[in-house]
């Protein structure tokens, strides 16, 4: 096995065990998006059947719960972003840089971190929505697209994250844009599906490539498997991080000459 291998292991294991070390890091991407689904839960419960354009479902909990893996994906991206922030600040970064360790390593290794919690993350939300009466249509095999897609998710996210990082070296900065992570899932179909909007907002959901890539995720749940509207949420995950991933590199590659 390759030394860059190797560290990237290395380094993933100490960015998973300090995410865990601090509640203030994970217990905001579990309780938030618990939250929230518990409070649409109550409040339509199987009202739904009576909205004009949802989608027949068994309950709400069904139709929600692949809005609080993404919404759990998001805020524990931008924490990991965060915490890349405090190594540059802290100046871990700058002994990492001034080390023998692969330059990739150092990047690869929080976003495999952000991988595997992620997948943790969806697997314990449809737990938690089955015991609760929530029927997943695509059986263990549409839980298990919902959750690789829920970790590859974290790859553009995560990938954001850490470039905002590189970008300011403020771990204050990276939670400063939370808000407008949050309300592009908001101006989506993460809670509502877009034939119940109307007017401009609707307009914004349609372009809005959130709204498909949960909705190729939801159809697993509330539908079966489907491979194609799956294919659709996996290209737009690709194409955000070779975005996102794309921009870390070249920050990476600007912060270590800076450092030089």
């Amino acid at each position: 096995m390759s030394p860059a291998v190797l560290q990237t292991a290395a380094l993933a294991r100490r960015s998973i065990k300090s995410t865990f070390r601090f509640p203030q890091a994970w217990f905001p991407s579990l309780f938030f998006p618990l939250v929230l689904m518990a409070i649409f839960t109550a409040s339509f419960g199987r009202s739904i059947a009576f909205i004009p354009g949802f989608p027949k479902v068994d309950g709400f909990l069904s139709f929600a719960v692949t809005g609080a893996i993404v919404q759990g994906v998001l805020i524990s991206a931008v924490g990991a972003g965060a915490f890349f922030a405090g190594d540059i600040e802290g100046g871990f970064f700058d002994r990492l840089a001034s080390s023998p360790a692969s330059r990739s390593a150092i990047l690869l290794s929080r976003l495999c971190a952000s991988v595997v919690l992620a997948a943790g993350q969806a697997t314990f939300f449809l737990l938690i929505a089955v015991i609760f009466g929530a029927t997943v249509k695509g059986g263990v095999v549409g839980a298990l697209i919902v959750i690789v897609l829920a970790a590859l998710l974290a790859v553009p996210i995560g990938g954001l994250g850490v470039y905002l990082a590189l970008r300011t070296g403020s771990a204050e900065a990276v939670q400063g844009t939370f808000p407008l992570f949050f309300a592009l899932m908001f101006f989506s179909s993460t809670f509502f599906p877009r034939e119940t909007m109307t007017g401009w907002f609707q307009i914004v959901a349609d372009i809005n490539p959130i709204s498909h890539l949960v909705e190729g995720m939801r159809v697993q749940i509330i539908r079966g498997v489907d491979w194609q509207a799956a294919g659709v949420s996996l290209a737009i995950i690709v194409g955000l991080a070779i975005l996102s991933v794309g921009a870390c590199a070249i920050s990476l590659r600007r912060r270590l000459e800076g450092n030089a």
